[in-house]
């Protein structure tokens, strides 16, 4: 178990070193569009560190509380999106669930997609607004969705082959969960996402 813990630590650690290396890159360039992809890379190399950090504080080496996690990086989020300037709520409504880690990684990469995506474009335009995050358990199946009453995606737009890096690791992670995934776009949009818990 101290071993692990150790492992765990270490791989938080060099993961932030490599999200501070991107931080570092991202202030020297002038491009303010590439610059925003490092720091979105930033973010999802940080969404995988904090599983290892949650891992490494658990009594269960081999899963985590995964509200807290939700917590942690939906607050995260927020704070870097400056959510509560704008007027963005946050709600969160989580069952006490607990992943394992070969489904925590993938489930910590579609939530930062999502939650990211919803911070940056549902509310252009829009004063106010919330993100909602879900996580339901049906008997052997867990639900993760996340919500935003914002203006909704661009018409036309089928996420399933959007040409956005974003919206294409959500569906390649929810491959590997074996996951079901439902779009919604009425008074806004809806991402859930649906698998079985090992």
């Amino acid at each position: 178990d101290v071993l692990l813990k150790e492992v765990h630590h270490r791989v938080k650690n060099n993961l932030q070193v490599i999200s501070s290396l991107l931080s570092l890159q991202a202030m020297q360039l002038l491009d303010p569009d590439l610059r925003q992809r490092l720091l979105e890379s930033q973010h999802r190399v940080q969404a995988i560190a904090l599983v290892h950090e949650k891992l490494y504080g658990s009594e269960h080496l081999s899963h985590i509380r995964f509200g807290e996690y939700t917590e942690a990086l939906a607050t995260d989020l927020a704070e870097t999106h400056a959510a509560a300037a704008r007027g963005i709520a946050l709600s969160l409504h989580m069952d006490d669930v607990h992943i394992g880690v070969d489904a925590a990684i993938p489930c910590g990469l579609i939530l930062n997609e999502l939650v990211s995506n919803a911070l940056k474009h549902a509310f252009v335009g829009s004063p106010r607004g919330t993100v909602e995050v879900r996580l339901v358990r049906a008997g052997r199946r867990l639900t993760l969705s996340v919500a935003d009453d914002g203006i909704g995606l661009p018409p036309g737009l089928d996420p399933r082959r959007s040409s956005t890096l974003g919206l294409d690791l959500v569906f390649t992670f929810a491959e590997q969960l074996d996951a079901d995934v439902e779009v919604e776009t009425e008074g806004g949009t809806r991402f859930s996402i649906s698998f079985a818990e090992k």
